[in-house]
């Protein structure tokens, strides 16, 4: 398929943030490949108002739920996207400007599950223009280098993280997208990753589809998410046969909270953290968690 002949639908999930969506849309407007459409899946009741023009068609849909519906907002997005290829985009990303140029190009000369670059960005950084968020961004530690251009072959699916990544939509629709049955956050991405990979499709790294992190405090560990993360990750392990937020949930069992290692059949529960523990692990002027 020619890269002009790939129709491209972006996607994102917002609850809050209206801020975040207005540079995403304002990014969206500087590509020098524009989407077909932006689809924006709201976990809250309205839309927020006075959004800026993206520069092609936005579709709304609400998608209520508790705790955050982050696997059912991401099905009822993809479901609604006309576009051959999904780019799922995380709401703090802004997407530099051959973000989709690069993507459908991927999807032109392969067919697989593609993996774009993100740079995280300190406070206050969003503003500018992608000359200076270049020089500004930082990769993420864990996160192995990017090719300046074309693709790379990534052997581990499970590289894939929500903040920036793109696949045909019938790929999407031949796994039957995300599994609802992760709820809240954490394990629902690395789950579809793994069914993709399992799938026969191969995943790749995709050089000129950078996106830029915008900044916000993070809590490390993430104790505020601690019983989602125990329980999608138990789900995971039942289904996958191994574990997966392995990082995190060492972080938990160092903290004293859990008895858990690699290979333990089950996560043992010690206690839960206090609101003082998750008010102590948010870290204001972090970029990675």
């Amino acid at each position: 398929m020619r890269p002009e002949a790939c129709t491209v639908s972006v996607l994102t999930l917002v609850r809050g943030r209206d801020d975040r969506l207005r540079h995403l849309m304002r990014g969206l407007r500087r590509q020098s490949a524009r989407p077909r459409e932006l689809v924006i899946a709201w976990m809250q009741p309205e839309p927020a108002p006075d959004l800026p023009d993206p520069g092609c068609p936005v579709r709304h849909l609400h998608v209520p739920g508790e705790p955050m519906p982050l696997a059912a907002a991401r099905n009822r997005a993809a479901a609604a996207a006309e576009g051959d290829l999904l780019i799922f985009l995380d709401v703090d990303c802004i997407p530099g400007p051959g973000l989709v140029a690069a993507y459908a190009q991927a999807a032109a000369t392969r067919d697989g599950l593609f993996l774009g670059e993100v740079l995280y960005l300190p406070p206050g950084a969003a503003h500018h223009d992608e000359t200076v968020l270049d020089r500004l961004g930082r990769a993420h530690p864990a996160r192995p280098p990017v090719p300046q251009a074309g693709l790379r072959p990534e052997p581990d699916a499970g590289q894939l993280w929500g903040l920036s990544f793109a696949l045909p939509a019938r790929a999407w629709r031949a796994v039957g997208g995300m599994d609802e049955a992760f709820a809240g956050y954490g394990g629902e991405e690395t789950d579809l990753a793994a069914r993709l990979g399992a799938s026969g499709l191969p995943a790749f790294w995709v050089g000129g589809a950078r996106a830029y992190h915008q900044h916000h405090p993070v809590h490390v560990p993430p104790l505020q998410h601690f019983e989602p993360i125990l329980a999608n990750a138990a789900r995971f392990r039942e289904r996958h046969g191994r574990w997966c937020m392995t990082y995190w949930l060492g972080q938990f069992r160092d903290a004293g909270l859990i008895a858990w290692d690699e290979g333990a059949d089950a996560i043992r529960l010690l206690r839960s953290p206090t609101p003082p523990e998750i008010a102590a692990s948010l870290r204001p002027n972090a970029l990675f968690s």
